[in-house]
């Protein structure tokens, strides 16, 4: 992009009583056509686009992120200063200007096709999926991240992944290597890439595609010659090409993902090299990439940033390419995107009060028992983890698979006592989420000798984000070498709804 980033020349854009421990989203003008319910996209022309599945007609959902510094530097990513929801700035846009950010053009043309519901999960937000947020990723059909400068969490990676793999709709914008417009150590370009290669749903190029790591200057790239590529001949008009003003390009892997498909192309380049706009699928989900984020930039937004008309520049059609890629990825003619239709209510873990003894879980032997030393909350039996006063580690565990587009929560009971006099934590109990190779996805809460307390205490743990996998649910108690410190659990439960 245009606007420089505070580093580069980027362009615009942006035996005692226990205790327990505290717990754990210009108007389009000329190029709207009249007819705007046609903002909806046809369904994909290639054979390896999978269907979206039908669904009664409604207003497709985006939801567009400012939760990665979009606005940092001289970037204004933003379709309104109004957030979460930009009608609260202007009910009736009729002109880019009556939304404030430099992608408010983007989304006023949205706006007022009539077929969109827009929202922007805020800055300080963290990106859900499967959980009871009015702004998680399965109430959305699209979800927009335009040129993100801070890279995803592990967890934020998985709801991203899992809304795709599950219908959803994304919309990848990066900008040249070097644009770390807030210092942070990660631009567009290692924000996107790490998605993409680290996170555990799948890291093995699923989308087909790698982003370059370039500053291409400036170029006019050009449409490829596709007369049935709703991305490229979409209701919102014909794309001819784009405009690249410091941006980059993606590098697409066929073998990996047939679906990868180059739409645009730096001039000079064709076929697996110089994609400067790709689209792709991944599960029942659609992908779209574009390698600069200047246009997309109308040009005006918050004072104080430098900001380039890229969406009504004449050397591309910039609008009608980012307006039919939102159609198209918003699932056309009706769309469940990440929320595949219900989730029915649940609980989840076999055995959950441990009246079966150790029927349902994998557990450290004996653990799981009736002993008078540290009543169970309910029923006889509990599991006691720790309590010996000698360096050793206990574990508890059970594997469970969380339906996809599901909200889910883990609970439990916990009490801890402890013979320990300090403060200082000597032994503690994790609370973790593994993947099925048995790498650890999250820590969601530790507690230690330093929490303990008289009676149980209900800890909950919010576990959306691994909707539609399989995974394990450990508890892992480490003591030291000298005094007692007892972690006992009962009444487990993962809810789903």
């Amino acid at each position: 992009m245009l606007g420089a980033s505070s580093s580069a020349p980027s362009r615009r854009r942006t035996a005692s009583p226990r205790r327990r421990t505290a717990g754990v989203l210009t108007a389009l003008g000329a190029l709207v056509v009249a007819g705007g319910a046609a903002a909806q996209a046809a369904t994909p022309a290639t054979a390896s686009a999978p269907p979206v599945a039908a669904a009664a007609a409604a207003q497709h959902r985006v939801l567009f992120d400012n939760s990665k510094a979009e606005t940092a530097g001289n970037a204004d990513w933003i379709i309104s200063t109004s957030q979460p929801d930009p009608l609260a700035q202007n009910p009736s846009p009729s002109a880019e200007k009556d939304w404030t950010g430099a992608l408010s053009s983007w989304g006023v043309a949205l706006q007022k096709s009539g077929d969109y519901a827009l929202k922007t999960l805020p800055s300080g937000n963290t990106i859900t999926y499967g959980t009871s947020s009015a702004l998680d990723l399965k109430n959305f059909d699209t979800f927009v991240l335009p040129e993100p400068n801070v890279l995803l969490s592990a967890a934020e990676k998985t709801a991203v992944m899992q809304f795709v793999k599950n219908g959803g709709g994304l919309f990848l914008i990066s900008d040249h290597t070097g644009s770390d417009r807030n210092n942070d150590g990660a631009d567009a370009v290692k924000v996107i890439n790490d998605l993409m290669s680290d996170n555990s749903v799948d890291s093995t190029d699923p989308f087909g595609f790698s982003v370059d790591a370039l500053n291409i200057v400036t170029d006019n790239p050009r449409a490829i010659g596709d007369s049935a590529d709703p991305v490229l001949n979409g209701s919102f008009g014909k794309v001819t090409g784009s405009i690249i003003r410091n941006g980059t390009t993606v590098t697409l892997k066929p073998a990996d993902n047939p679906a990868a498909k180059g739409e645009v192309y730096r001039t000079g380049y064709s076929g697996t090299t110089g994609a400067f706009f790709a689209t792709s699928t991944f599960g029942s989900g659609r992908v779209a990439f574009w390698g600069d984020s200047s246009p997309i930039d109308d040009g005006t937004g918050q004072s104080g940033n430098t900001l380039y008309d890229g969406w009504n520049d004449p050397a591309g059609t910039d609008a009608a390419l980012a307006l039919n890629a939102t159609a198209w990825l918003s699932g056309a003619a009706g769309s469940t995107g990440g929320d595949p239709g219900g989730c029915t209510s649940a609980q989840l873990l076999a055995n959950p009060g441990f009246e079966s003894g150790s029927s349902g879980w994998t557990a450290t032997s004996g653990i799981i028992n009736t002993s008078s030393g540290e009543p169970a909350r309910t029923g006889a039996y509990k599991a006691w983890l720790g309590g010996k006063g000698t360096a050793h580690t206990d574990t508890l565990s059970q594997q469970v698979t969380i339906p996809a587009g599901c909200a889910a929560s883990l609970g439990f009971q916990l009490h801890i006592d402890t013979a320990e006099t300090s403060s200082t934590a000597y032994d503690t109990l994790k609370v973790q989420v593994l993947n099925s190779g048995g790498s650890v996805l999250a820590t969601l809460g530790t507690y230690s000798n330093a929490n303990a307390a008289s009676g149980y205490a209900q800890r909950t743990f919010d576990l959306g984000a691994y909707a539609g996998q399989t995974v394990t649910l450990r508890f892992t108690a480490t003591e030291g070498s000298k005094l007692q410190t007892s972690f006992v659990i009962d009444d487990t439960a993962l809810t789903v709804g």
